[in-house]
């Protein structure tokens, strides 16, 4: 398939989908870790149909770290990428995608203006990826059912896996990123379709016109 102006703009990008996140000692639980992936490769399938590059992400630690020990299984990427074909690789050492690694010169030389984020976590690595991206300058697109969050618990609190997974999704819509579900992805891909942008102006008197409501109601 011949790619559109548009498609040869834009790049997924497909962030530390790694054993740990299933199998190993960070088990993603919300959305399903089952579904994730199943929407990951799907939009990845969609990519390299469409002939929009994809980079995949891998996160690596030391040898002795609890988690992404470079070589151990879960460390490893999930089969789910790896029987994948894709453009780029690259390692990181920190959440963003960005920081210390080629993405950012990869993307210039590539002429991307666009770029699609599946992968985990949302609240981590997705997120300071999509912070730098925006900073760069790039349109950035979050398929908000291809990636996904574990509960915390800390000093300052408690949250579930659903709670951070969709707060961290809302704040990316107000401004940073154009949230979505991967069929609306792909129909983007598949007809030139904008995705919905949002403000931070905005998203805040929904949010005061939403309170307002349920206050009329109760009264």
């Amino acid at each position: 398939m011949t790619p559109t102006p548009l498609q040869a703009r834009r790049a997924l990008i497909v962030i530390d989908v790694q054993n740990e996140y299933e199998s190993g000692g960070l088990r993603i639980q919300y959305p399903p870790i089952a579904e994730s992936l199943r929407n990951i490769g799907r939009a990845m399938d969609a990519a390299h149909a469409a002939g929009i590059p994809i980079i995949v992400a891998q996160q690596s630690a030391p040898a002795t770290a609890p988690l992404f020990a470079t070589g151990s299984p879960g460390w490893q990427l999930h089969p789910v990428v790896s029987a994948r074909p894709h453009d780029h690789h690259l390692r990181k050492t920190l959440p963003s995608a960005f920081a210390d690694t080629d993405l950012g010169p990869w993307l210039q030389a590539h002429a991307i203006d666009t770029l699609a984020v599946v992968g985990y976590m949302t609240h981590n690595c997705i997120d300071t990826t999509i912070k730098h991206a925006f900073d760069a300058g790039l349109q950035v697109e979050l398929l908000m059912d291809a990636s996904g969050s574990v509960p915390y618990a800390n000093h300052a609190g408690h949250a579930s896996a659903e709670e951070i997974h969709r707060v961290f999704a809302v704040v990316e819509q107000s401004r940073f990123a154009a949230v979505m579900s991967t069929d609306e992805w792909l129909h983007c891909v598949r007809t030139g379709a904008q995705p919905l942008r949002e403000s931070i102006h905005g998203s805040h008197q929904a949010a005061l016109k939403r309170a307002h409501h349920k206050v009329t109601v109760a009264a």
